[in-house]
């Protein structure tokens, strides 16, 4: 008999943070074991592929080391000493520490603490729920996504475009500030049919010749923070040779005139300055887009990770406006469809138990929050109680001094629901064991593309494993919070969102098993007008008014430039930090999720640095050398890696590694700032000055 004649293919949705969102096909074996897992060609953006990362998630979910009961901190923060509780213990042991906090301090003192660990609206925005109904500090998510969002809806009037499987219709695919073979592998599934069907070129821009840049026809590698120099290089060509289409800019744009006449000193000379590109390459980029009337510029977070990268998306933007991209199939822009969804999240997050007037607390600042920082807390209470799920701050968050040293206070209650024993988990004073998404129900929108689909619980959990949904259950019954959802199942809370937002029943969309909620070809590439009031493109940015979830301003807002342009705000080196650091994506991790996996650790090896061979030979570092970076927010230790593939005095550190795996045990992430990005707020983690020198040798051990 044929041993696998009995295995079940079932339906799931991959739930880890990328665009993506995989439709997947999950052999399940039994009630608690899965085999391979695919990509399921039944979707038309999936089609068939998913990265290697999930392909191989049997090897995560059967990990031997994931956490399968809740443990309470035995000895000192930080020393791994636990020892085994019952889930009543620790969840009475919760509320305690919270209604005391609350007691002392007022309820803004705990804060509810997560992000994208799962990005299932149930188990990831539930824990609103309980901050709302309780009126503790509210969480502010700024770790990711808001500086892009901010510049593209700046131009178009919401976050929303052109039907990314469009791009398999593309004649010119432009792949801008993201690694999709490392992180969203989809866009290279349309990008390189578009090549193999219709003999399209792929041109990436990037800092630096990674996987992505190493597939493409057009390589443009720019210095760190200098994408608006190179957009405004390219539109002064297009201008000037003619291909602006003047009848679309006439029709559809705000201030065609005005633009040219500022672009007009924005040379491919003045651009080359700034941005290291040669004029000879800014020119012909500009004319293989001039030239190719269905260009597709798929923009990716690349831009959410620098000072300027708001005012860096839009000006990226504007380049399909000039040319008049936007009318044809394959042509336009697109970065992600949020604004197309439209879910009505009040079951959720319970958000008609929510108080405007509660404090709101920045995600990325959670190192200055925990220490103490009095603007960091609005002037308000100090945290004494979190509960933290779906996130690793310990690893993950900016400016990781303070990060430490805030979760080493003897006098913060810190309670992590996790699924492995992370560097945060590490920190905590009960730790409780989490499900995976395979393993509980949840609803997902595919933020990369256009389908909403509900991921069914296939197998049991192992040992006493519970998903975020029944702990927060749990801690709403102790606290004696009620709202409506915390009486109900996952699958009831999705079921009733549905019918709020208009989308059907949980078995309606489970029948379709992903549904499309692609607008139509007029609407997605605006040719019935942009979504500003005026219906025009903006090529002169409204910043105080982007049309954006939340509003809240942060960073010099006011100082940004209105039309596209280079903003010279980033970290600059000088001369005792004289290199400009990125701390780009890993292809084998995403964030820390998968660094506990033994396929991704092989294949990623140990933390390194790239470093121009040029700059290599002035600091006499050789490749393999142990090298040390640091700067005023602290060092940190890495392997060196020459590379040729970026601009002098640009380091690359792709990430995120454990702490524990770099030497001295300091990762990557005590170097980089929380300081708030224009116009809302963000996390500059790609945009850091720093000095780089050969790491001294390890003291002999003594006998």
């Amino acid at each position: 008999m044929n041993p696998r004649t009995s295995i079940d293919v079932r339906h799931s949705t991959c739930p880890h943070d990328c665009p993506s969102a995989c439709a997947l096909e999950v052999e399940v074996i039994d009630r608690s074991t899965i085999g391979r897992v695919r990509g399921s060609k039944r979707q038309t953006y999936t089609a068939g592929v998913v990265c290697a990362k999930v392909a191989r998630y049997a090897e995560r979910i059967h990990h031997p080391d994931r956490l399968t009961y809740p443990m309470r901190r035995s000895g000192p923060k930080g020393s791994g000493q636990f020892v085994r509780i019952s889930w009543d213990e620790a969840l009475d042991e919760i509320a305690a520490r919270f209604t005391a906090a609350e007691a002392e301090f007022g309820a803004e003192a705990v804060w509810p603490y997560y992000y994208a660990g799962t990005m299932g609206l149930v188990m990831r925005d539930g824990i609103n729920r309980l901050a709302n109904a309780k009126k503790y500090s509210r969480f502010y998510s700024t770790i990711c996504s808001n500086i892009a969002w901010s510049g593209y809806a700046a131009g178009t009037g919401k976050v929303a475009g052109v039907d990314p499987r469009e791009m398999a219709k593309s004649d010119l695919v432009v792949i801008w500030g993201t690694n999709p073979v490392s992180t969203q592998v989809n866009v290279m599934t349309h990008a390189a049919r578009a090549r193999k069907e219709r003999g399209a070129r792929i041109a990436a821009v990037d800092i630096y010749d990674n996987d992505t840049m190493k597939q493409a026809d057009i390589r443009i590698i720019l210095r760190p923070g200098t994408d608006g120099a190179f957009a405004c290089g390219v539109m002064h060509v297009l201008f000037r040779e003619g291909y602006a289409d003047r009848a679309y800019l006439e029709r559809y744009t705000d201030c065609p005139a005005e633009l040219e006449a500022h672009l007009a000193m924005r040379t491919p000379e003045w651009a080359s300055d700034i941005c290291g590109v040669p004029v000879e390459e800014i020119e012909a980029f500009a004319r293989a887009v001039g030239e190719t009337k269905r260009s597709f510029f798929r923009l990716g977070y690349g831009f959410t990770r620098s000072r300027n990268g708001a005012a860096q998306m839009h000006a990226a933007l504007c380049i399909p406006a000039v040319t008049g991209a936007w009318q044809y199939e394959g042509g336009g822009a697109f970065f992600n469809n949020g604004a197309i969804f439209g879910f009505d999240k009040t079951l959720i997050e319970g958000l008609d138990t929510l108080d405007p007037t509660t404090r709101v607390l920045d995600q990325s600042k959670i190192g200055r929050i925990l220490t103490g920082d009095t603007e960091a807390l609005g002037g308000g209470s100090p945290v004494k109680a979190m509960l933290i799920q779906n996130t690793n701050p310990m690893t993950v968050a900016p400016e990781q001094a303070l990060v430490r040293a805030g979760f080493s206070r003897d006098d913060l209650f810190v309670a992590v629901h996790e699924q492995f024993m992370t560097e945060t988990a590490q920190m905590a004073d009960l730790v409780l064991p989490a499900t995976m998404f395979l393993e509980h129900d949840d609803l997902y929108y595919g933020g990369g593309h256009q389908h909403i689909s509900v991921g069914a619980r296939l197998v049991d959990p192992p040992g006493e494993c519970r998903s975020n949904h029944e702990v927060l259950q749990g801690l709403a019954t102790r606290l004696g919070v009620h709202h409506p959802a915390f009486d109900m199942t996952p699958r009831e809370v999705i079921d009733a969102t549905l019918k709020r937002s208009g989308r059907g029943t949980i078995e309606q969309l489970e029948a379709d098993l992903w549904r499309d909620l692609q607008p139509e070809f007029r609407t997605a590439h605006f040719l019935d007008g942009f979504a500003h009031a005026d219906g025009k493109f903006h090529f002169r940015a409204d910043w105080s008014n982007v049309k954006v979830p939340r509003q809240l301003k942060f960073g010099p807002w006011q100082q940004m430039p209105s039309l596209p342009d280079h903003w010279a705000v980033t970290e600059q080196s000088d001369d005792e930090h004289p290199f400009r650091l990125a701390t780009s994506p890993a292809r084998s991790f995403l964030n820390t999720t998968f660094n506990e996996t033994p396929s991704s650790r092989q294949r990623e090896g140990v933390p390194t640095v790239l470093i121009h061979p040029a700059d290599a030979a002035v600091i006499e570092v050789q490749e393999g050398d142990m090298v040390t970076l640091g700067n005023k927010r602290g060092e940190t230790t890495l392997t060196a890696r020459l590379d040729g593939g970026l601009r002098r005095g640009v380091l690359i550190a792709e990430s995120v590694f454990p702490n524990s795996a770099h030497t001295g045990g300091i990762g990557i992430n005590v170097l980089t700032s929380a300081d708030s990005v224009a116009p809302h707020g963000g996390a500059a983690f790609h945009d850091n000055k720093v000095w780089i020198k050969k790491a001294l040798p390890a003291p002999a051990k003594r006998d």
